[in-house]
């Protein structure tokens, strides 16, 4: 082998790699959402370099030192890496799709880009965890060589989780219920290996050794997880050879659908129609359809959690976090991209007279509809009697008449159309800064405001004046969603533009 010629070839793809992004319409927008990744990014280092301080010095005149303790748990480390990778890793596949016309081995191809998700610094993240951590808990007792296998023992977990990750990740592109199999793992992992016998924690006994394996370089410490990563590369490599070709041939099997006529909404005239669409869409379309299902899952897991555990009972913050979050986070999800889906076919909307109306008054009232989810969840914090009826009366109505109106004024400025069906992978997302900023607004601004209220009032008088508040804009809504109408008529011709040039990027 070449290996020369290997390496310029491995050079000449990364090169590709982050020029792509610089080929992007949208890469004004891109880079401007880079920098909040950056800065949030930094937040949380922060965070995780105080943790490790804290975690050092927090199991002092216990059985187990402290990095006994973080080295047993070391499955809820591996666990929360996993969920994270959802926003930060993709699949290869796509990334393939390039380079099928040349004469470039697609086997090659494969095991550099397999290759880059193992080298790839989001495995590091949590060196700003571990690194303050072993420094304060490690050094002293295995001095600083120890130290460093320690940090490089950890690596090779990171490492093997992101292809652990990536092997469930193309399978449940294929289908969401792949998403229940890793659930049900470590459901039976944390069960079984920790909590089913306190005298036999055999998980815990077991990382706890493997952790003290790294710092005194035990050869089978190291040879576990390279074993491991080799096994998942192979079997990585494979799959994603058989994903290219379902990437590229795009191959959809379609079974027949039994037309659904809801023909309840034919009084509402155009309206309901519209309305039609919404609910179609919602059924139909892949990227709504997932809008919508991590919607309603978020809620139901923040619901049960503050309705079932103690872990917020004496923290009012986050008591009006979740109560808030609950409410607004579907619509928050689904609104920021408002008319982008419908990008694809604007001319035929432009093409009859006063139809976008028609259509933002069937996506407000499919939203306030989309309402009932949050409140039905929110029964089990009312029946625990954690949250009062009033209070989430008071979130609904309020997300109804003043969050989502402001979230609605983006249909005049979104101008970037959405895939309904592809799928949208972190560097070529087409979130935009006004997206970001509303988005965030929408989530943390009606927090503050509610939290406010009650630190200067009391629950019930805040919960009062929030639902007076949404009450009144959800029966002013046919003047702003007219106000909303016009002015987006004024920006008609570069907005439509806009979504010309993006149905193909």
């Amino acid at each position: 082998m070449n290996w020369k010629r290997v390496w310029q070839l491995y050079r000449l793809i990364d090169k590709n790699k982050s020029l792509s992004l610089k080929r992007h319409p949208l890469f004004e927008q891109n880079r401007v959402m880079k920098v909040f990744g950056y800065i949030f990014i930094a937040f949380w280092a922060v965070y995780l370099m105080l943790f490790g301080v804290f975690f050092a010095q927090a199991f002092d005149g216990s059985n187990y030192e402290s990095f006994d303790r973080i080295n047993g748990s070391m499955l809820v480390f591996l666990v929360i890496d996993f969920a994270m990778r959802f926003s930060m890793q993709e699949t290869p596949a796509q990334d393939t799709k390039p380079y099928k016309l040349l004469p470039v081995p697609q086997q090659f191809l494969l095991n550099v880009f397999l290759l880059r998700i193992g080298l790839s610094t989001a495995n590091l993240f949590w060196g700003f965890f571990f690194v303050p951590f072993g420094l304060l808990a490690v050094v002293k007792f295995y001095g600083f060589a120890g130290y460093f296998a320690f940090l490089l023992g950890w690596w090779l977990m990171f490492v093997l989780n992101s292809y652990w990750y990536l092997l469930w990740r193309t399978l449940i592109q294929r289908s969401l219920l792949f998403l229940l199999i890793p659930i049900a793992i470590y459901a039976a992992l944390f069960y079984f290996g920790i909590f089913y016998d306190e005298q036999h924690t055999w998980l815990f006994d077991f990382t706890v050794r493997l952790g003290r394996g790294f710092c005194t370089f035990q050869p089978w410490a190291y040879l576990l997880p390279l074993a491991l990563i080799v096994l998942l590369f192979f079997v990585n490599r494979r799959m994603q050879y058989h994903s290219v070709y379902r990437e590229i041939a795009q191959v959809e099997h379609v079974s027949h659908v039994r037309p659904v006529e809801m023909s309840w909404l034919n009084r509402f005239g155009v309206i309901g129609e519209y309305m039609k669409l919404e609910i179609k869409s919602t059924m139909r379309n892949k990227i709504v359809r997932n809008q919508f299902i991590m919607g309603v899952c978020y809620m139901l897991l923040f619901c049960c959690l503050f309705a079932f555990t103690d872990v917020y009972d004496d923290q009012p913050f986050m008591r009006t976090f979740i109560c808030v979050y609950c409410f607004a986070c579907l619509g928050t999800m689904t609104l920021t991209t408002i008319l982008c889906v419908e990008g694809n076919y604007i001319d035929l909307l432009m093409s009859r007279h006063e139809s976008v109306l028609s259509l933002l008054k069937a996506k407000y009232y499919f939203n306030c509809l989309m309402l009932l989810f949050p409140m039905l969840f929110a029964l089990l914090p009312i029946l625990r009697g954690k949250v009062l009826l009033v209070e989430a009366l008071a979130c609904a109505f309020f997300t109804m008449g003043c969050v989502f109106p402001f979230l609605f004024q983006l249909a005049v400025y979104n101008k970037s159309s959405l895939p309904m069906n592809q799928k949208i992978t972190r560097n070529n997302s087409r979130s935009t800064k006004t997206q970001i900023i509303f988005s965030f607004a929408a989530l943390f601004v009606p927090m503050f405001v509610m939290y406010a209220l009650i630190v200067m009032l009391d629950t019930l008088t805040a919960s009062w004046i929030l639902l007076s508040l949404g009450l009144a804009g959800f029966l002013l809504n046919p003047l702003w969603l007219r106000n909303i109408y016009r002015r987006f008529m004024l920006r008609r011709y570069e907005n439509m533009e806009g979504f010309r040039s993006s149905i193909n990027n």
